[in-house]
């Protein structure tokens, strides 16, 4: 039996897209090193990712970007990278980390806390998180002055007031809180203003 994994990042940012991964492994398939993203080092994560591609019977990942997921809401977004991940895969069996299910044309089940109970969905965490934060990497040189390399596009302290002196820019989900609302500064306010918030 094929079993497919599948998750995202990308959920909480304010900038970027929402990616998802699907993996698919024999049934029984193991590998003490595919762990939950969150619980490995990136230095482990960017190895799991090249071995993950190598031996996955099918994998695929697929990014939803802001304007969509302005569209949709993050929610719909999510699902709907979830099912073009799994779109481009053959399964007998999908395994969803959460307890969202999505359309899908194989069997599924959702599994809160998936990504630490299933090898699949590990490994689909982990292919999410590194393409995703790779994404980011060349975001943050594109967009340069928000940080995006370092966080990701996560609200920190030091992205939320990087919003508020330079606007958002195109990466940025602007229905989000903390982005919604706030304007690029006007050229005629000088180079100490800071964004407003628009009326």
């Amino acid at each position: 039996m094929r079993i497919c994994g599948v998750d995202e990042a990308g959920r909480g940012p304010l900038a970027g897209p929402v990616v998802a991964a699907a993996v698919v492994f024999n049934e029984g398939y193991q590998n003490p090193l595919i762990k939950d993203s969150k619980a490995i080092s990136a230095k482990q994560r960017d190895a799991m990712f090249e071995q993950i591609k190598a031996t996955a019977l099918a994998w695929s990942i697929i990014a939803v970007g802001p304007r969509r997921i302005e569209q949709l809401n993050i929610l719909q977004a999510t699902k709907l990278a979830m099912r073009l991940a799994v779109e481009r895969v053959e399964a007998d069996l999908v395994l969803i980390d959460g307890n969202q299910p999505i359309t899908c044309r194989f069997p599924q089940r959702t599994v809160v806390g998936g990504d630490r109970l299933h090898v699949e969905i590990s490994a689909a965490s982990i292919l999410a998180k590194v393409w995703r934060d790779r994404l980011m990497e060349t975001l943050g040189e594109r967009y340069p002055g928000y940080g995006l390399e370092k966080h990701a596009g996560y609200p920190t302290p030091s992205h939320k007031r990087a919003i508020l002196e330079l606007g958002p820019c195109r990466a940025h989900r602007k229905t989000f809180a903390g982005v919604a609302g706030i304007s690029k500064p006007s050229s005629g306010l000088g180079s100490g203003a800071h964004g407003g918030i628009a009326a």
